[in-house]
């Protein structure tokens, strides 16, 4: 199969200038483009004067006038808290009530082979061997002309024992092992942006080397570009657990991804604000994929930040009922470790993006911008933010000092119970009506448990942000092939971060 420049893909990886080219393009063409845009710097000027000098207040003010300081910090927290909830409700409404886009099996097998576009699938694994073989498998089960679907397995050149686990898979024409030279940053976007250069697709997709996709989930994708509007530029399918059942911490994970690719995606399509992609089963339109620069090198959640990046320039992502299976966490320092960055990327994504507020503004309309904001800056505050209110209700729990009273004046002090009554209340029966829409009864004790789950949130959370000063286009990379089992689809539910955390001020 010829690249885009009529050369085959062993005639490219022998052309060392094209490669050397490549790299320097997927590293630097972003930044080269629109600096303002690229995370290789995390905090602008504007940003750093900005944030130093809030910083520098807030110490003199807590110096000066510690208690109403403080009062008055607990009160914007507490606003916060209330609108965050008020608006996670609403969304997860809307998405309760609309859902993501249905394609039939038959809808989708009606498309005939010769109406199917070139595909490429892009899968970038580092420091995985364990999950290669199964990749042929994953690959060879999805429902599309041979002749037309094109694997890329894209390896980092010194990572020799991935390289070597796939040179043991042997010869196979579904996927071809694409090497990519070592550079900084070490990251997934990276390497997904240089084997662009080697993609022949007009749709370019994201799978993980263990993921499990629904084996019509390319033509579902297809049909579904094909029935939206010409702003429809990605889809995003939901993401699912196959071991869902090894532990409570995965049974927390299955539910917080019900909830986020189930509900809440659905209702931010519904509702046309940006939507923070996942890191797998993202479909694209390759030629406007080109044109936004694809992903973000220093992004360590490029994803969600190209999804934004969509919206920013009048574009649409629709959010398709196609199930792809991949592993839970097992282990909560593996967790931690994922869901850190997570968070780290979306404050990232944050910072980027609001380089140009007024701009962001007028393309997303007051509405999606408030709930951009909400949304992306708002889950990892608030996650860091829950570790001290717990704190502060332990406190007070255990003496009720006095001085709370003056830090939680009358109206504060009433809406913070509404916040910790109601917010953590409606976090936990979110949880429960996916587990119950989705057929997962069995979750619903794990689902009752789920504050203890905040407190994992929170230190990863905290993590992710300490990192954001001191490291922020660290990689950390999550282990995979650490589940025993295997569950049912059906029992393991509908699944990036949910944000769905509980309200604790």
């Amino acid at each position: 199969m010829n690249t885009r420049d009529g050369r085959t893909i062993d005639e490219l990886m022998a052309d060392e200038d094209y490669r050397q080219a490549a790299l320097y393009d997927a590293v630097e063409r972003l930044r080269d483009e629109d600096a303002q845009m690229s995370a290789s710097v995390p905090f602008s000027r504007g940003q750093k004067i900005i944030g130093l000098g809030t910083l520098a207040a807030i110490v003199v003010l807590l110096v000066v006038f510690p208690i109403g300081t403080t009062a008055g910090l607990v009160s914007i927290a507490t606003v916060v808290y209330i609108l965050a909830l008020v608006d996670r409700v609403l969304i997860f409404r809307r998405g309760l009530v609309n859902g993501a886009i249905v394609i039939t099996d038959e809808q989708a097998r009606a498309i005939a082979d010769d109406d199917l576009p070139p595909y490429t699938v892009l899968v970038p694994a580092y420091g995985e061997p364990e999950v290669v073989g199964d990749l042929i498998g994953a690959m060879e089960s999805l429902e599309y002309p041979r002749d037309k679907l094109q694997v890329l397995l894209l390896l980092e050149e010194d990572d020799e024992p991935t390289i070597a686990a796939a040179r043991e898979v042997g010869d196979n024409d579904m996927v071809t092992v694409v090497l990519v030279p070592p550079a900084q940053p070490r990251t997934k976007p990276k390497a997904c942006n240089y084997g662009l250069h080697f993609a022949t697709g007009d749709i370019v997709t994201i799978f993980d080397a263990e993921d499990l996709p629904d084996p019509l989930q390319l033509r579902r994708a297809v049909a579904s570009f094909r029935d939206s509007d010409d702003t429809v530029v990605c889809v995003q399918g939901k993401l699912n657990f196959h071991n869902s059942r090894d532990n409570v911490l995965t049974e927390w994970f299955t539910a917080d991804y019900g909830i986020w690719f189930s509900y809440l995606l659905p209702g931010l399509m519904v509702s046309r604000a940006p939507i923070p992609l996942g890191g797998t089963s993202n479909h694209f339109l390759r030629a406007v994929l080109d044109d936004i620069g694809a992903w973000d090198p220093f992004n360590v959640t490029e994803d969600a930040d190209l999804g934004v990046r969509i919206a920013g320039r009048g574009y649409r992502t629709a959010v398709l009922d196609s199930l792809t299976l991949e592993e839970a966490n097992v282990d909560a320092i593996n967790w931690v470790r994922q869901r850190s960055r997570w968070y780290k990327g979306y404050m990232q994504t944050w910072l980027v993006h609001m380089r140009r507020p007024v701009a962001l503004w007028r393309i997303l309309g007051p509405v999606a911008w408030y709930r951009f904001t909400l949304l992306i800056a708002g889950t990892p505050v608030i996650a860091c933010m829950n570790m001290v209110f717990w704190l502060i209700m332990v406190i007070w729990l255990a003496g009720q000092p006095k001085v709370f009273a003056d830090i939680f004046p009358g109206p504060i002090y009433y809406l913070s119970l509404v916040s910790l009554i109601f917010g953590n209340g409606a976090a936990i029966y979110m949880n429960l009506v996916s587990i119950r829409e989705d057929g997962r009864s069995k979750l619903i004790w794990s689902a009752l448990m789920v504050p203890a789950y905040w407190v994992l949130m929170s230190i990863a959370a905290i993590k992710g942000m300490w990192q954001m000063l001191f490291n922020p286009s660290y990689w950390e990379k999550t282990f995979h092939g650490l589940s025993s089992s295997s569950d049912d689809a059906a029992d393991s539910g509908d699944s990036v971060p949910s944000g769905a955390e509980g309200a604790s001020s």
